[in-house]
């Protein structure tokens, strides 16, 4: 059932966003069915002289299957073009006039050019050239049945319909190549989304690495050391004291192992000791000297490594984004530590608020952007179990807020 359902021919223009402009063949086809239809009868009949029941029949085969191009262009193609030049050679059973238009009347030329169109926007260029082909050589093969005292308008049809076929294609091949362009854009952005998604992880990684690796080789110092500094051991808690310091000593060497995969050549530097809420303090001090004034409010309380990291790298994104995007905009930064909770306990507060930039406002020193801060932002957070709010304001500004808890919850 899938695979008849994907084989089923979709309508002209069916993939356009707008809906009038997939209801536009439609409408088309059905206006020239419904005009071609009683002209051609009325002409073949009565101005060329032809039977009545021939005329309609004709009439009837080269004008209804103008419906069917909307969805099978060539199908009726081939209807259309057998009774264009099936009448072509009927009107040679009657006597023609001097000013008689043969092999086809104006109405069947409007109607084979509509159809050319629809043809051109569904099939490729080779059976666009066919089908000219074809009505080239049907034109030139009437020419030499031609009445003496008629004039033969094959070539007007000729040069119609080709025109009419490469206008069709070119606005079909433009299409499609729209279309590619956007959907590799699409996943080109997405792509990029997902790398920088990946690079921030890995910075996070490294740094966190860091972080635990420091107290890592304090739990291994004590271990070792506690023999020497503690008197009166028992023989079992020297020895659970050197298992531990094996355990940890391992388990760092495993760290750096997995490390190994993250670290790059150009990342020796990010080896040095991780800032955390003491440098702010000289962060927002090196902004001020940029050219944004920014009121800060510090916070001494003593918190976690990583979440003073964490909190850190939150607020040096912001004031970078502020910096790119709205230089000289006045700024707030605050960094408190909310009491204890009855549920989520004592939590890290990171807030950094800046309004519009001053009037005439500068151009900023970064267009675009790369996207790496609020992807940054959001990943320290959720790792570290906190909630983020980063946001326009209605003045113009921008906002962000983050909760960082203090103690590391028990994710199972």
């Amino acid at each position: 059932m899938t695979s008849v359902e994907e084989e089923r021919p979709r309508a002209l223009l069916a993939g356009a966003s707008r809906r009038w402009v997939r209801l536009l063949p439609w409408g088309v086809a059905f206006v020239l069915c419904v005009a071609l239809l009683p002209t051609t009868i009325q002409v073949l009949s009565v101005d060329y002289g032809l039977h009545g029941g021939i005329a309609s029949g004709l009439a009837i085969a080269q004008s209804a299957p103008l419906l069917l191009a909307v969805v099978r262009p060539l199908q009726a193609w081939y209807v259309i073009f057998v009774a264009d030049v099936a009448g072509a050679l009927a009107l040679l059973t009657v006597d023609l006039g001097e000013r008689q238009v043969w092999p086809f009347p104006p109405m069947e030329i409007v109607g084979y050019i509509g159809l050319c169109l629809a043809l051109g926007l569904r099939e490729r260029r080779r059976t666009l050239l066919l089908v000219w082909l074809a009505t080239a050589a049907a034109n030139v093969g009437l020419g030499f049945a031609a009445p003496h005292d008629t004039t033969a308008g094959s070539a007007l049809l000729t040069i119609l319909s080709g025109v009419a076929l490469v206008l069709a294609g070119a606005l079909r091949e433009r299409y499609e190549v729209q279309r590619r362009l956007a959907e590799q854009e699409t996943i080109s952005e997405a792509e990029r989304g997902r790398r920088t998604l990946l690079e921030e992880r890995a910075r996070i990684a490294r740094e966190l690495h860091d972080v635990v690796a420091h107290h890592m080789s304090v739990i291994t110092v004590q271990a070792d050391t506690a023999a020497y500094r503690i008197d009166g051991l028992p023989p079992d808690v020297q020895e659970e004291f050197t298992s531990i310091a094996a355990t940890a000593r391992e388990s760092l060497g495993e760290m750096r192992r997995l490390l190994g995969v993250l670290r790059n050549e150009e990342a020796h530097g990010e080896l040095a000791p991780q800032p955390g809420l003491t440098r702010i303090g000289q962060m927002v001090e090196a902004t001020v000297r940029a050219g944004v004034p920014v009121e800060f409010t510090p916070c001494d309380a003593d918190v976690p490594e990583a979440v003073g990291l964490s909190a850190y790298r939150i607020v040096q994104e912001a004031l970078a984004n502020v910096v790119r995007h709205a230089p000289g905009a006045p700024t707030r930064v605050s960094v408190s530590v909310s009491e204890p909770g009855s549920q989520d306990g004592a939590r890290l507060t990171v807030l950094v608020v800046n309004g519009p930039p001053p009037e005439p406002p500068a151009a900023p020193l970064e267009e675009g952007g790369t996207g790496h801060g609020l992807v940054g932002m959001r990943e320290r957070v959720r790792i570290a179990g906190g909630t983020l709010d980063a946001g326009p304001l209605p003045d113009g500004g921008f906002r962000v807020a983050a909760q960082l808890p203090l103690i590391e919850k028990d994710i199972t």
